[in-house]
Order: structure tokens, then sequence, then C-alpha cells
């Protein structure tokens, strides 16, 4: 669970943020401070690709965030595809369709991919299938999902992720096979004293002059947010 959980959990089904309602009982993966650093620091565009929606969370906060995109939001898990549909229908933004699909399949051109993939590539199976499906790479590698981003990805679009900081130099390698170019990273610490945990990293399939590179922390000090956290977030916690 989130470690903001408890300041923003409204009930153990539902997050209220300041303009949706993400309802989660059917999601095996929760809402999360990943995919809300995700969908508040990914760059959006004209068309925009959510991989592994689960809850919809991504989606609807890209949609927020830019008004004139159509989103699509795509997961594997049916379950998860009917809770982020009811989330879309109860939301402002209906620019957002979600689909039960497999992006190694799908068909389409998008200018902005993100993803909050799954990240146990080397743990054990959790013995909830749907959680399996959510949280490990059996069914979608990094090298699958990185060439399903490469093939979907218009020529000046851009593909951002959020992973663990141990999964960093296997994705930064994927991309790099498949052609892509870094330029910007923002490593995640939960405390100034700790070391990064977590880092968003975005690619392009042209070199920028330079690589941005940034640290985000979370906290400033226990249950204390940072000032970056909460100028990153400030347009969705209530």
């Amino acid at each position: 669970m989130s470690i903001f959980a408890s300041v923003f959990l409204m009930s153990n089904d539902y997050f209220q943020f300041k303009q949706f309602t993400v309802h989660q009982s059917r999601c095996a993966m929760k809402v999360g401070t990943d995919g809300v650093l995700l969908g508040a620091w990914a760059n959006g565009g004209q068309r925009i690709l959510d991989i592994g929606t689960g809850t919809g969370l991504i989606a609807l906060m890209m949609a927020q965030r830019f008004p004139m995109a159509d989103v699509v939001g795509i997961d594997i898990d049916e379950e998860a595809c009917l809770q982020a549909q009811d989330n879309v229908s109860a939301s402002p933004y209906h620019r957002v369709a979600i689909s039960c699909s497999d992006v190694r399949t799908m068909e389409g051109h998008f200018d902005s991919i993100v993803s909050n993939p799954p990240y146990f590539e080397a743990s054990l199976l959790c013995p909830d299938e749907q959680r399996t499906l959510a949280r490990h790479t059996v069914t979608l590698s990094y090298r699958e999902l990185v060439n399903s981003a490469w093939r979907l990805l218009d020529d000046q679009g851009e593909f951002s992720v959020v992973i663990p900081i141990s999964s960093k130099l296997r994705m930064e390698s994927e991309t790099a096979l498949a052609g892509f170019f870094k330029v910007r990273e923002c490593l995640i610490k939960t405390t100034p004293r700790k070391e990064p945990k977590r880092c968003m990293l975005a690619f392009r399939k042209h070199p920028a002059l330079s690589v941005e590179h940034t640290v985000g922390i979370l906290q400033e000090s226990p249950n204390v947010l940072s000032e970056w956290y909460h100028s990153l977030t400030r347009d969705f916690y209530l």
C-alpha cells in the first residue's frame, strides 16, 4: 500500500481525488504512490496510451492534465478493465476509453505512452492469479513492453515508465536495444537520507541535447510531505 494511503484512502474500496474517484475493490493492484507519481510527471500529447491501466488511475490523471487528449487505457485483466470502465464512466473524462487488450497485438499510433509495468521480475509467483498478472513479468516482459511501445509510438512521441531502482539498468538496456534514447529521469527517495527506491524514466526515438536528471523526495521527515511531492500532486489530492 502507498506510504500515503492513510491520508488519502477514503475506505478500503476507493480513493477520492479532487476531480474523480478511483474504486479498486475488483483490482489486484490498488492505488499507490507509483501510479500517482507517473500520472503527474509524464508528458502527454493528443493521443495517450496507458499500458496496464488497472484501476484507470493514470489514464484519468493524464486526461485531467491534458484536456485536449484522447486517452486509451488497456489491461489484460478483465476485472480490472471493468473496474476502470466504471471509474471512467463516473468521472468527467469521457475522452478516456478502456479496452481489455494485449499491447503485443494492439494497433494504433500514440504520441504519449505511459506504463507502471509489472515489476517482480525474479521473485516467487504470487498464488493469487490476478495479482500475478498485475505484479510479475510472466505475461509481459520488459522487452515486450518496450518493443510494443516503439511500434505504437509516433516518431516525436514520448514513452514514460515508473519502475523500481533495481530494474533501472534492465529497462535502460531494453530501451537502448529497441532504439530509444533516454531524455528524462527522476530518482525517487522516500526521505532525503535514504537511497532511491523508485525511478521515473522517459524515452524518445531521437536523442535530446541533454538528459534531464532530477531527484524527487516524498517526505521531508516521517509523515511530512515534501514540497516537491506536494507541488507535483497538488491538482489531484484533496
